[in-house]
């Protein structure tokens, strides 16, 4: 399940299998179901991080 958390005044959405952060919680949830599928990171999907 995707973490929520508090940067400031912004809220990101951390990817719980390699931890980047995004702002839109579906592309993390998207992160997330990759990673745990394939056990990779998708450069399509992780373009879209912010930290």
């Amino acid at each position: 399940m995707v973490k929520t958390i508090r940067k400031g005044e912004k809220i990101l959405y951390v990817c719980e299998e390699c931890k980047l952060k995004y702002e839109e919680r579906e592309i993390a949830e998207k992160c997330e179901a990759w990673c745990s599928k394939y056990k990779t990171c998708n450069l399509e999907i992780i373009e879209h991080a912010v930290e």
